[in-house]
């Protein structure tokens, strides 16, 4: 196959509009008037959840397979009837509300966890609750410098620990359970698997933690010990209860140093952990991409399905620059007459150098990622028959 032309984007959204992290920090002090628990009994209170008949996980994830000469061919997306695992997604910082933390009215949530966490139906059974997140504004506002008085980091834990007890309670059943988040979801899961997960008899149900989006620290040549101290990285696709877990770069815009980049960075005594979910073993691998209909110029033909997949127009490959350890992107060379893809995931227009690729961690293998949900099961099945 030809090489793809790739036009990086400035389709990327800047920070103030859709910048999706909140990195895992401390817990802070409760707010003064302790708010209710939500009620996760109600429908409502998930964005996704077997039963429900629309929603995130309900929106068609049809794609259309786009060849660097611009030839289509269908992509078939079915989700099975009785799938044989569960996944639990905790979605990144979405929410458009004014407020520090977000209620518990969905918005942009819907949107996100369609095109992060859709394509994951096509393996598992879906579960996403709603959670009280640190929002977009005070994102801006932390950014900005002059972060909000009332944002609260407990209450967006306690809720995503509340929905995971009430799963474990109502609909578990003793099934194996696939972890996924991303950035503020990918901090509250390491919270999580280190509190209520790491050392308990859950554990053994766990398949795997896909966590791109934060950053997990390991001695030097290990895979375990630091941030975790019992779940390894995944070293190789039929491995499971382990991690995967990265933050994604452009190789032509690697990790700024000044000021530094707010993720896979070294830490003291430690080193940032990169599992690359194409080559888990180390190395270069060509990912597959799927992005929207609309990145894309100079097909044969219309594409009536909402995705496009692309999947050898970029790769990916674990590096360390320094005391950076992350997902490099590399784009393939331009193709004189090929076809014209905008590249999305970077976070502002020009990309902003401390955050990289960060909006499209997920996106950018989610092919790879759906496909190594489905054999770390298997490999999950074998070892505990």
């Amino acid at each position: 196959m030809k090489p793809f032309k790739l036009a990086t984007v400035a389709a990327a959204v800047t920070i103030t509009t859709a910048a999706f992290a909140v990195q895992a920090q401390p817990p802070a002090a409760p707010t003064a008037v302790p708010r209710p628990p939500v009620d996760y009994s109600n429908a409502d209170a998930w964005l996704c959840r077997p039963g429900k008949t629309s929603g995130a996980c309900t929106t068609d994830q049809s794609a259309t397979e786009v060849a660097a000469d611009g030839s289509l061919k269908p992509v078939v997306f079915a989700r099975p009837a009785n799938p044989p695992f569960d996944c639990f997604y905790v979605y990144p910082t979405a929410s458009e509300d004014p407020t520090a933390n977000s209620d518990m009215i969905p918005g942009r949530e819907v949107g996100v966890t369609a095109s992060q966490f859709g394509r994951y139906g096509a393996v598992c059974r879906q579960f996403a609750p709603m959670y009280r997140s640190v929002t977009l504004a005070a994102l801006r506002a932390n950014t900005a410098g002059t972060p909000m008085a009332a944002v609260d980091r407990q209450l967006n834990y306690n809720d995503v620990k509340d929905a995971w007890n009430y799963y474990l309670r109502h609909d578990n059943n003793g099934r194996p359970v696939l972890l996924v988040g991303h950035s503020q979801g990918s901090g509250l899961l390491t919270r999580l698997v280190g509190e209520e997960i790491e050392g308990k008899p859950v554990q053994r149900r766990i398949v795997a933690v896909h966590q791109p989006g934060t950053t997990i620290q390991v001695p030097a040549g290990k895979d375990v010990g630091g941030t975790y101290q019992s779940m390894p990285l995944c070293r190789k696709a039929d491995q499971s209860g382990c991690v995967v877990v990265y933050s994604a770069f452009n190789a032509a815009r690697p990790p700024s140093v000044t000021p530094p980049s707010r993720f896979a960075r070294a830490a003291s005594g430690t080193v940032a952990s990169c599992t690359n979910p194409a080559a888990l073993a180390g190395g270069k691998a060509a990912l597959d991409l799927y992005q929207t209909k609309t990145s894309i110029q100079g097909a044969k033909g219309d594409i009536v399905t909402p995705f496009v997949r692309l999947p050898r127009a970029i790769t990916g490959e674990c590096v360390t620059r320094g005391e950076y350890t992350y997902l490099e992107i590399t784009e393939q060379p331009a193709t004189p007459g090929g076809l014209q893809v905008t590249l999305g995931g970077n976070v502002g227009n020009p990309p902003d150098l401390t955050w990289g690729m960060h909006n499209g961690d997920l996106s950018l293998p989610i092919g790879d990622m759906v496909k190594l949900a489905d054999t770390q099961y298997r490999n999950w099945a074998r070892t505990n028959r």
